[in-house]
């Protein structure tokens, strides 16, 4: 499904059914230099489970046109824009690291679209190294292999596909070598410079749940324990031997508890 945003088209994924505007919606949020695939187990549950599903590719990825906004208030916008575009009044956010950000940004501006708000992978503040903004800068390939390396459990450095035959963080280096140049470090500056959260975060109106993988390098359960103690109504839930990526590490309980929480 592609809607045209002042000209510029924006690609979403709907899980293998027609989007249909009378079901729940249900907006899935990628990470920095990613697109819509990271939601591939989700989108097709939900899709299949009386949900209408828009797995996004923000501006600048995947199938859509650039280019990139280069703040996460800029993203939020868009997503609010998209929404209105196509007369989705409130939806449940979900969104992941990036992704994350932004669901709390457009949670906090744009509150009575937001039905309910889910962050996976998310803390109070994103660091990002300098070396690896260098390197996402030069666009050499060391940023794609720190970030799918940080991203994934010692496991899936080995293998740990739920999809049998797959190598899970050679697939992440590959999405992230399908990136145009320069947009995993516009958005992980993006992630560096985004120093709002904690103030957002009292905003937020909508019922929040919080994702976290147990063995999360890239935002530690910590810091997700700081945002959640900020958002008036959330709940966290820590999915067990997953790190970062933990929708595609530990997809169904990633769906069990969203599932759940709707």
């Amino acid at each position: 499904m592609d809607i045209i945003l002042a000209g510029i088209k924006v690609h979403a994924s709907t899980g293998g059914k027609p989007f249909d505007a009378t079901q729940p919606t249900v907006v899935l949020l990628h990470g920095a230099g990613m697109d819509h695939t990271v939601w591939q187990f989700q989108s097709r549950a939900f899709a299949y489970r009386g949900y209408s599903v828009l797995s996004l590719d923000l501006p600048g990825h995947g199938r859509s046109d650039g280019p990139a906004p280069t703040t996460i208030a800029g993203y939020a916008d868009v997503v609010a824009e998209l929404l209105t575009k196509i007369g989705i009044d409130h939806a449940h956010i979900v969104g992941h690291s990036m992704g994350a950000f932004i669901g709390i940004e457009l949670a906090a501006r744009h509150r009575d679209m937001v039905q309910s708000l889910t962050l996976i992978g998310v803390s109070e503040r994103m660091p990002v190294h300098p070396d690896l903004l260098e390197a996402a800068e030069a666009d050499d390939h060391l940023a794609f292999d720190l970030v799918a390396s940080w991203s994934h459990t010692r496991t899936a450095h080995t293998g740990g596909h739920p999809t049998p035959g797959l190598w899970m963080m050679g697939s992440t280096v590959r999405l992230l070598e399908r990136s145009r140049p320069g947009v995993l470090h516009n958005d992980l500056a993006a992630c560096n410079a985004y120093d709002s959260a904690l103030d957002r975060a009292g905003e937020i109106t909508a019922p929040t749940l919080i994702l976290m993988g147990e063995h999360d390098l890239m935002t530690r359960p910590k810091g997700a324990e700081i945002l959640a103690a900020a958002i008036p109504d959330s709940t966290t839930f820590i999915v067990r031997g997953a790190g970062h990526m933990v929708m595609v590490e530990r997809p169904d309980p990633v769906i069990d508890e969203l599932l759940a929480f709707w």
